[in-house]
């Protein structure tokens, strides 16, 4: 049949030639996806149903992401979100209904705890916040309409290390879903489902995508009616990730390995010196003693990441901290972490529920050089401790 020109433009009979074979996983881009047959068109989200039905779904490129994160956590299921934050509503909105009663820890991640506090509240979901280090305890919180448990392992800020094997043992005992936060862990440093996790979640910003260029987040389930519960909230929700991040994070899982070791050796060497400095009061770092939870660190993880923080003497003021962090050089200042660039944020009003004051700082250690960034630490150290104008003396004995 003869076509125009134009409709050529839509309809073309050529093509490039077949046999085409790469390393990099193709980049599939759509938003309709085309059925043989009328009989065979459905709006289904679920892709072992109807594998392709509509690009909100997801293309072979978001699926092959999704698949390749769930082998490396042990799941049965992944799902993608367009961040860390949309797959923490995800969980949330999946598990939790009205008249229902969370369990968060004092540790969670800020976004995650005004999520719980504005909108949960909002959808009349009582949100209880306990400690971390609870452990087993946790059971004498519960209530008969106790519907989910977070945990975060560690905090991503004051770094308490939980017992989630108890936790989720618990939990499980009476029928309550856990979930879990393993950003820190990439999904792979700590065994959520072996530790009885239910949910796991992660923010592929971090650790996978590995250049702070991308937004991406996972949840991985192993029971299938959990994967139900979370696969219509995804489809409701319109949960859409793009495919060109997906490729990024597929780029970024093929060195993660080798970033994450060096990245640990980097950490623990300036975490280490950081704990002898005079100005420094503690350091909490996973693998160090000083750190709540340590002990379950060494029990249940392969391996300690590049974030911990510093709390400063509690003779250094809130401004004396920001003076530090303003110093640093090769520490920028921003929030998030896993990149190849190292990062100092001042926390002088999060988790009021330890004595840390304003006197906390969270580091990101990247791909720079040790000695480099302990020169910088330094450096910033000697700038806090010299006179700051006339008449001021903010040296320290």
């Amino acid at each position: 049949m003869a076509t125009s020109w134009k409709t050529r433009l839509i309809h073309p009979a050529v093509s490039a030639p077949e046999g085409f074979r790469s390393l990099a996983t193709p980049v599939h881009r759509g938003s309709t996806t085309l059925f043989s047959r009328a009989a065979e068109a459905q709006d289904n989200w679920n892709q072992e149903v109807a594998p392709y039905s509509y690009g909100l779904y997801g293309t072979p490129t978001t699926l092959e992401l999704a698949a390749r994160i769930g082998e490396l956590e042990g799941a049965n299921h992944t799902l993608m979100t367009p961040g860390g934050q949309a797959a923490i509503a995800l969980v949330y909105l999946a598990f939790s209904r009205s008249g229902g009663h969370v369990l968060v820890p004092e540790s969670i991640y800020g976004p995650s705890r005004d999520l719980a506090i504005d909108m949960l509240a909002g959808l009349q979901i009582e949100i209880e916040f306990y400690d971390p280090l609870v452990g087993s305890r946790i059971a004498e919180l519960f209530r008969p309409n106790t519907q989910l448990i977070w945990c975060e392992n560690p905090g991503s800020v004051t770094m308490e290390v939980q017992d989630v094997a108890a936790i989720a043992a618990a939990a499980r005992s009476h029928g309550i879903v856990t979930a879990l936060d393993n950003t820190y862990a990439a999904g792979v440093l700590f065994d959520a489902f072996a530790n009885g996790a239910d949910v796991t979640m992660q923010a592929l910003t971090k650790y996978v995508g590995g250049h702070s260029d991308l937004l991406l987040g996972t949840v991985s389930v192993r029971d299938p009616g959990h994967y139900e519960r979370l696969g219509r909230a995804h489809q409701l929700l319109g949960m859409a990730v793009s495919p060109d991040e997906c490729s990024l994070a597929l780029r970024g899982l093929q060195t993660l390995g080798v970033r994450l070791a060096h990245l640990e050796q980097s950490t623990l060497a300036i975490a280490n010196w950081l704990a002898d400095r005079p100005e420094i009061a503690l350091v909490l770092h996973p693998a160090l003693e000083s750190c709540p939870g340590h002990k379950l660190w060494k029990r249940d993880f392969s391996g300690s990441a590049s974030v911990f923080s510093i709390v400063f003497r509690d003779d250094f003021s809130e401004q004396e901290i920001g003076r530090f962090v303003d110093a640093l050089k090769l520490f920028k200042i921003g929030y998030s972490w896993g990149g190849v660039t190292s990062l100092a944020v001042p926390y002088p009003t999060q988790r009021r529920f330890r004595p840390y004051g304003d006197r906390l700082v969270r580091l990101n250690i990247g791909l720079e050089d040790a000695d480099d960034l302990i020169a910088d630490l330094e450096s910033a150290f000697a700038k806090l401790a010299a006179p700051t104008g006339a008449g001021t003396d903010c040296s320290r004995p």
